[in-house]
């Protein structure tokens, strides 16, 4: 007998389960569209031509690719055996599952140019697969839920995503986070600075690194890329440097004398935080953090990444300014700025702090216990009664013994029975009974209708 198995880097979610991420799903859904972001979709497949190329060597590596279908190996000859994998892929695969929601989002833009209306602002709550490898709060399919606006190279659009990712965290009840702020103009004015032009994207790709393998290992790999120890003596200031958001901005201002990109990061950063001053947040959860470097390659300007304190696991939401993405599918000129909140990693944290509400651990809110053929019509019309009210009920469907009737129900978490008998019948009553105190009480039909609203 076959042993029944999920990939590892995934998991089955049941009711409750289901019942928390709709919780998070919505909350976020209804903050996205109270801040005029539309929702679309695109395909779980994108062709590899789309994919490979945006995230850097690190990510490409982590593509799912899918073989062609039919003999998929029709098209290849020996000689593509000794050139390796890469040189075989392009004649096995041309398709992918997707990494992340922003380059489908650009090539959707570039697509249907001609059908949207610039700024646009767009919402997509989707899964993404990565070939990662699996451990705790990291997963290979896990939902991600984005928010982008392209055409528009205003700041506004960065104030706007950090008051989201505060109203969004502020709902879901969690009180301690921290937003970490920082901006790619600015890493790329400190490779300026220490010496190191043209070494960008291998700067960022390691300090990316630094809160999962420390700053030796951080230094060890920059050597490794070419860096040299002056370079790395250099950075010790910066990577060293404590206090507030202005005193780090002044700080970044002297030493970015000479670096003019630098200071433009600099600028951006402080009419970021002018605009959100408006906002007028009781607290806006802001860390500037100049080792924050995101390691996908397509950003360019700010970029953000939130961490739940208090709880061992990455970042729970991700995002940045992108100024080229559409520009490798044809349409140049176009900046977009987004977020990302890792759904699951949220879950996970919500569930180790225990801040799920009370009303996601049910969908049912009362079970009609079914005495048998002659109860059945009458518990019937009751139930259409209590769904017309929007009361979330049900009918146990066979006419067992009591007791496994309320064990189905006490098993579900279901907070109220209501029994139906002759007396009640007669009566023209309803009998309610409490699941977690265990009084009960008869009832006529509005009135037990009341009762159970009042109870939500």
């Amino acid at each position: 007998m076959q042993k029944p198995s999920i990939p590892r880097g995934t998991r089955d979610f049941g009711p409750i389960q289901m019942a928390k991420r709709n919780h998070i799903f919505n909350t976020i859904r209804s903050v996205y569209e109270r801040y005029g972001f539309a929702q679309l979709e695109t395909p779980t497949m994108e062709n590899l031509s789309v994919l490979t190329g945006k995230y850097g060597d690190e990510g490409d590596q982590l593509l799912f690719k899918v073989l062609n279908s039919g003999d998929f190996l029709s098209k290849t000859a020996p000689e593509d055996y000794k050139e390796g994998s890469k040189k075989m892929l392009t004649k096995i695969s041309e398709k992918g599952l997707r990494y992340d929601l922003t380059v489908p989002f650009a090539r959707y833009v570039v697509m249907h140019r001609n059908e949207i209306s610039f700024p646009f602002k767009r919402y997509q709550i989707q899964p993404v697969w990565r070939a990662d490898r699996p451990q705790k709060g990291r997963y290979r399919e896990f939902y991600q839920c984005d928010a982008d606006v392209v055409g528009t190279n205003s700041l506004i659009c960065e104030a706007e995503i950090i008051a989201m990712i505060n109203e969004v965290f502020t709902k879901l009840k969690l009180p301690d986070f921290t937003i970490k702020i920082n901006n790619r103009k600015i890493l790329i004015g400190i490779t300026e600075v220490i010496g190191a032009q043209g070494k960008e994207a291998e700067f960022c790709v390691a300090i990316d690194k630094l809160d999962k393998i420390g700053i030796d290992k951080v230094n060890e790999e920059l050597l490794q890329k070419g860096f040299s120890e002056e370079n790395i003596q250099l950075l010790k200031p910066v990577f060293g440097f404590e206090g507030s958001i202005s005193n780090k901005l002044s700080f970044l201002s002297d030493y970015f004398s000479s670096s003019e990109i630098g200071l433009e990061g600099v600028r951006e950063t402080e009419e970021i935080l002018s605009y959100l001053k408006s906002y007028q947040l009781e607290n806006d959860h802001l860390e500037l953090d100049l080792t924050l470097a995101r390691g996908l390659s397509y950003y360019t300007g700010t970029i953000f990444e939130v961490k739940a304190n208090g709880v061992q696991i990455g970042s729970i939401t991700g995002g940045g300014r992108y100024d080229n993405l559409t520009g490798v599918f044809g349409l140049k000129e176009v900046s977009g700025v987004g977020i990302s909140f890792g759904v699951d990693r949220i879950y996970d944290v919500l569930e180790e702090l225990n801040l799920y509400p009370e009303s996601t651990a049910t969908q049912v809110q009362v079970m009609i216990v079914n005495f048998g053929e002659e109860m059945t019509s009458v518990g019937i019309q009751l139930l259409q009664s209590l769904r017309n009210e929007g009361i979330r009920a049900e009918i146990y469907p066979d006419a067992s013994k009591m007791k496994k009737q309320m064990t189905y129900a006490n098993n579900l978490n279901i907070p109220f029975v209501v029994l139906i008998g002759e007396d009640e019948i007669n009566a023209g009553n309803y009998t309610l009974k409490n699941m977690a105190d265990g009084e009960q009480a008869a009832y006529k039909s509005d009135d037990l209708i009341s009762k159970i609203k009042n109870s939500r």
